[in-house]
């Protein structure tokens, strides 16, 4: 899916090189982190106040946008270009998107792993719209563990009461 991945120093092998206004998605172990290339090596990304992660910003309820280089913000993992909202919908020019991501740079803004994360925050500079497919799988996973948590106290419960009736 993601091609064959070199590590920080270098994008994903098959992806071209970032130019300014991209996507770079930041592939973490359990989560993508996003950021806008704004160029000369740096993107614009929601995290935490130390510029750690979008991931721990979570437990925080806000977030602050910050301009770091590319690696950096990396810290080891792989990263790509991704654009894919693309195919969805047009983005601005990628001097409109620069422009828009460095202007938010240092504001503190509210931060929600379902409705605020650092990719609905990209790609509300990029495209006029936020969307994350990452929040969308997140919603999903809730309500199906939901159901089978439900379900499952649904059979314990009916198991408890058929023994209690033979007793």
């Amino acid at each position: 899916m993601y091609g064959r991945a070199l590590k920080a120093s270098h994008l994903i092998e098959e992806g071209p090189p970032p130019q300014p206004g991209d996507l770079i998605e930041f592939i973490r172990p359990i989560y993508q982190h996003w950021g806008i290339y704004v160029g000369d090596g740096y993107v614009v990304h929601l995290t935490d106040q130390e510029g750690w992660s979008s991931l721990s910003s979570a437990f925080g309820g806000s977030a602050v946008v910050r301009k770091d280089h590319l690696e950096q913000v990396a810290q080891g993992c792989n990263y790509r270009v991704n654009n894919k909202y693309d195919l969805k919908k047009s983005p601005y020019p990628p001097e409109k998107v620069v422009q828009a991501a460095l202007e938010q740079v240092g504001q503190t803004m509210p931060y929600s792993v379902t409705t605020a994360n650092c990719e609905h925050f990209v790609t509300e500079i990029r495209y006029g719209n936020c969307f994350s497919d990452q929040a969308a799988n997140v919603t999903l996973y809730a309500a199906v563990g939901g159901g089978i948590v439900a379900a499952a106290l649904a059979t314990i419960a009916v198991v408890v009461r058929s023994k209690r009736q033979n007793q």
